[in-house]
């Protein structure tokens, strides 16, 4: 039976996270809201109409049979061991899990660059507040995540220059998607990325050299970057390297 995937048409977003590791492993899978009737039958889920269980609070979400699992980092940490995108090894399990709540909190803050204040507002009501944000997140907090995940694949003890373990897991390939974000947001300021991340930028290029990873993302199931995404690029929010955290 071929796995469900719920969220908003038109923007990669936070189910992106999820389509890579369906994609690298080959899985069947539908993505249920790019079909006819696929927003009816997600809302019918978000308003509670097939029962307590089955209740998300948003998008995206993951249909499994009678199992429904919300939220990106559980969705994951659900799928890591049956798509073999995660060390059998409790330990190492519960350890992806952990960074991938903290890639969670960076994609957050990420979101938040350009709307501050209110999701509920437009970007243009918020354009002052978003450039002291942004202005924030990439001198402190782009250096401070990244440079983390720099040191955890540096720390690794297996080889391979992954995040975990010796081989790919779901976490490398959401440190791609952020990677590819940022480069797409901040171009100016992402100048410097390789250099200064260059473990995050070497697994960025691993990934992105996997067979069924380059497939996918030279395929019409590809969705681009775009302003209605997270990752948003607003030329007045970018910035030159010597203003950033990121040299």
């Amino acid at each position: 039976m071929a796995y469900e995937l719920y969220y908003w048409d038109g923007i990669p977003g936070r189910g992106e996270f999820v389509r890579l590791a369906l994609e690298e492993a080959g899985a069947k899978y539908l993505d249920v809201v790019r079909t006819s009737h696929g927003m009816s039958a997600m809302m019918e889920y978000l308003r509670g109409k097939h029962g307590y269980l089955c209740t998300p609070f948003a998008p995206p979400f993951l249909k499994d049979g009678d199992i429904i699992v919300s939220h990106v980092a559980n969705i994951l940490h659900y799928l890591g061991p049956k798509l073999n995108l995660v060390p059998k090894d409790e330990k190492y399990r519960i350890f992806a899990h952990g960074l991938q709540l903290t890639i969670a909190d960076f994609v957050m803050e990420a979101h938040d660059t350009h709307h501050p204040i209110s999701t509920d507002d437009y970007y243009e009501d918020q354009k002052d507040e978003a450039k002291a944000r942004t202005e924030a997140f990439l001198k402190n907090r782009v250096p401070k995540f990244m440079g983390y995940f720099d040191r955890i694949i540096e720390g690794n003890p297996a080889s391979g220059g992954y995040a975990i373990g010796g081989a790919l897991s779901y976490v490398d390939l959401s440190l791609f998607h952020v990677s590819e974000g940022l480069a797409y947001a901040f171009p100016r300021a992402m100048k410097n990325f390789d250099s200064s991340f260059p473990r995050v930028a070497r697994l960025r290029d691993m990934v992105r050299d996997r067979p069924n990873l380059n497939a996918y993302l030279k395929s019409d199931r590809r969705l681009a970057f775009n302003q209605s995404g997270i990752f948003r690029h607003y030329p007045e929010l970018d910035q030159d390297p010597g203003r950033t955290g990121i040299r």
